[in-house]
């Protein structure tokens, strides 16, 4: 699985611990990880939390990430910003129960966590069992396992129903701020990973008509 992580501004001084935390947890599962930033404080290509939320959008529809981490101060701006967007299912998580619950019960495909509240002494630590939790078994198995059937099933109800009320993502782009949406995907790397990823056409020709 590839798995993105994306930093908005007020904690981006924190990308460079999440980013090796997440790796030390995830890559010896076989998953890359992919830095979309904010690299720093400093970084020349800003995020806010609702540009979180596009930069999600345009990886987990083109199939350039099969996963997002994301966040921010308390982690709801970037949760409620991701869930606007057709086909991201966020959660906002705050502890190794939430991400496995998450995972299992409601199989998204991006979490959002709160990277300034209750983030202190032994913060790391708690990424670390957050990310273990979260991808130490495939998502959707179920919780209690006599569960798995209405779950599963209920996953596929919120699909089909979010499939109805969001429109298809490269319209959206296009209907979004212009600069908003350009400076979601202006990040220092965002191209060199973004269309070595990308496959979905329509998306990486959108998304090339608006970095012009």
């Amino acid at each position: 699985m590839k798995i993105a992580l994306i930093n908005e501004n007020s904690q981006a001084a924190k990308n460079e611990l999440i980013f090796q935390t997440l790796k030390s947890v995830v890559e010896p599962m076989g998953h890359e990880v992919v830095n979309y930033g904010m690299y720093s404080a400093e970084d020349a290509h800003p995020l806010t939390y609702v540009q979180n939320g596009i930069l999600a959008a345009v990886l987990l529809n083109s199939g350039a990430a099969d996963f997002v981490i994301t966040g921010c101060g308390t982690g709801e701006g970037a949760m409620l910003a991701c869930n606007a967007f057709p086909k991201v299912l966020c959660g906002h998580i705050e502890s190794p129960l939430d991400a496995y619950l998450f995972s299992q019960v409601n199989d998204g495909n991006c979490i959002a966590l709160p990277f300034a509240e209750n983030f202190g002494w032994g913060g790391e630590l708690n990424l670390t069992y957050i990310f273990e939790k979260l991808f130490c078994t495939p998502g959707g198995g179920g919780y209690p396992k006599e569960r798995v059937v209405p779950e599963q099933r209920n996953k596929k109800i919120l699909d089909e129903v979010k499939a109805v009320t969001h429109r298809d993502l490269v319209t959206i782009l296009k209907e979004l701020d212009h600069e908003l949406v350009k400076g979601a995907l202006s990040g220092e790397h965002f191209t060199k990973h973004f269309f070595a990823d990308c496959k979905d056409d329509d998306i990486a020709d959108c998304v090339r008509e608006i970095l012009k």
